[in-house]
């Protein structure tokens, strides 16, 4: 009997791991430093700390960000393992200590494989708002 468990439960080890190795992929690195303008890097956000907007930044986030970025900024979206940079991670202490004008440039100027918003999101308001939402993901 402790034969057929240890078989079993070697099994499902097994088939377990066999299954995450095609959710995770392996081979993504981490992506170069941005090269961000200096208008970007000085830009103040002129709605910083409105609260108000989070919810509006919260749908725009599930509706064009978190195919990629996941449900809570993990970088573990649906589309990431198809990525060969990984999205990464919005909780991380270093990502949050970045300013606004970066997170926005980074957002929605985009590079590589992250794509340019400013056509899918052309209101300056909805854009902060997901900055601001970004924010919450600590």
């Amino acid at each position: 009997m402790k034969g057929k468990n240890l078989l079993v439960m070697m099994t499902l080890f097994f088939f377990g791991a066999a299954a995450l190795s095609f959710v995770v992929s392996q081979d993504q690195k981490k992506g170069a430093p941005w090269n961000v303008p200096a208008e970007y890097k000085a830009m103040k956000n002129p709605h910083a700390g409105q609260a108000d907007l989070v919810p509006a930044g919260k749908m725009l986030w599930a509706k064009h960000c978190k195919s990629c970025h996941g449900n809570l900024g993990l970088g573990d979206g649906p589309k990431a393992a198809s990525l060969q940079t990984h999205p990464g991670n919005f909780k991380e202490a270093a990502f949050q200590a970045q300013t606004d004008g970066l997170i926005y440039y980074q957002s929605f100027i985009g590079r590589d494989e992250m794509p340019n918003f400013e056509k899918k999101i052309p209101e300056a308001e909805d854009r902060w708002a997901i900055v601001n939402y970004i924010r919450t993901l600590k």
